[in-house]
């Protein structure tokens, strides 16, 4: 069975193959491992193989590995549906949140952020392919909420985030990356954050300008939904 070492440096070798297929800096590609479901060794093993960032989207579970490991310097990513009650928890134990995508819940990180922690940067999460059970601002609101957030004092909007309809067509992989990359553009700010991109279509995610790629099954194997 492959170790999460090994893992880690196939994932490297595609990402750097997608990088140099389409003219990018390799260096300018995150892994961020999502690390949702596995338990607390597992972060630590791919810890002592390079990796620094790690997405989580249950809550409480991503506060227990938090305390477990708090000897490392480990950079936490929230990459789950957030509800009202849980901004403040987030708010406090976070680096980044990939999924805000209302207005409310930026406010209250926001007012929630402590004095003393740097801005919370931000990705807004887009719903470009119209899926109702996705999450996500709609592209045509995108616009006000992006003004809305660059006004709030203890947020940092660093980009889009996004998760397409899961598709094996790379042209339809293409397209949909290219949109949400269109969209950012279309906001003429200076940010530099575009986080889409799994497993299965990491090459095209790279294609379209992907800073960070979500990788969580491809790194530490399949997972155990059972306690969630």
């Amino acid at each position: 069975m492959s170790t999460i070492a090994e893992n880690i440096s196939t994932l490297s070798e595609q990402i750097q193959a997608a990088a140099h297929a389409v003219q990018r800096d390799p260096a300018s590609v995150g892994l961020l491992a999502v690390s949702k479901t596995k338990p607390a060794n597992d972060l630590r093993e791919a810890y002592a193989a390079g990796l620094h960032d790690f997405g989580e989207n249950y809550l409480q579970e991503a506060l227990s590995k938090q305390l477990e490991l708090a000897d490392l310097p480990l950079i936490w990513h929230f990459i789950g549906p957030i509800q009202s009650n849980k901004t403040r928890a987030i708010a406090e134990n976070f680096a980044w949140v990939h999924s805000v995508d209302r207005l409310k819940i930026a406010q209250r990180l926001s007012e929630q952020r402590p004095a003393e922690l740097p801005p919370l940067n931000i990705c807004i999460q887009v719903n470009v392919s119209g899926e109702d059970s996705k999450s996500g601002c709609t592209p045509q609101d995108l616009p006000a909420l992006v003004d809305a957030i660059c006004a709030l004092p203890n947020l940092r909007l660093r980009g889009l985030m996004a998760i397409p309809e899961p598709t094996d067509n790379h042209d339809e992989q293409n397209a949909a990356f290219a949109t949400v990359r269109t969209l950012q553009d279309s906001l003429k700010l200076p940010l530099d954050t575009l986080s889409m991109g799994m497993s299965h279509d990491l090459e095209a995610a790279i294609a379209q300008g992907a800073t960070w790629v979500r990788i969580g099954t491809a790194l530490f194997g399949a997972r155990d939904y059972g306690q969630h």
